[in-house]
């Protein structure tokens, strides 16, 4: 076992104890790998690294809501890396990518059935979205969590599709905020 799953693996397990500090530095170590990890897959790809930003806001906020499905006889860095994955495969499904534009050596994750999250979670986020102004929740609902491609999104939701992105951008980062002040108390 590295350093890193070793230490990552600890402050998971703290986090599941119910430790906000531990769960807060978690979250920031494993955000930092996360962005190095979506900065490199997009760039191969010819995506931006606000993509690659937005990736690491989903992760995250999929890591915090499915913590408690982590095994702890397991290692940590795999469960985070297929989490990881899954979002990617998503975005790449929402933003209509070909499979020309994967390489080769993933062209197959696009086509991957996707874990959905548990009704638990899937409530958690709901309840937690309803803290946003109307126009975010309905951008990042519409995105985020039907699937619907940003043209879409701006249609339903009124607003540009500048707007759009801008509000999702904003809302996720909000959220982080949300989950981290939640989780402090």
């Amino acid at each position: 076992m590295t350093t890193t799953e070793t230490e990552l693996k600890a402050l998971m397990l703290a986090s599941q104890d119910g430790d906000a500090a531990a769960h807060r530095m978690l979250l920031e170590r494993l955000s930092r790998h996360l962005r190095a990890y979506y900065k490199g897959k997009l760039a191969r790809m010819g995506r931006s690294a606000t993509e690659a930003e937005d990736l690491v806001q989903e992760a995250v906020l999929a890591i915090h809501l499915q913590r408690h499905t982590y095994d702890p006889q397991e290692l940590l860095t795999p469960w985070v890396h297929a989490i990881a994955r899954y979002k990617l495969i998503d975005f790449l499904r929402r933003n209509r990518a070909s499979v020309a534009d994967v390489p080769i050596d993933e062209a197959d994750e696009i086509t991957a059935n996707d874990d959905h999250l548990s009704a638990e979670s899937s409530f958690d986020v709901r309840r937690l979205l309803k803290h946003l102004p109307e126009k975010m929740q309905c951008s990042i609902e519409a995105v985020k969590l039907e699937g619907l491609s940003v043209a879409e999104a701006a249609l339903r939701c009124g607003i540009s599709e500048s707007g759009v992105k801008v509000n999702i951008h904003r809302g996720l980062k909000t959220l982080a905020a949300l989950i981290a002040q939640r989780t402090q108390t």
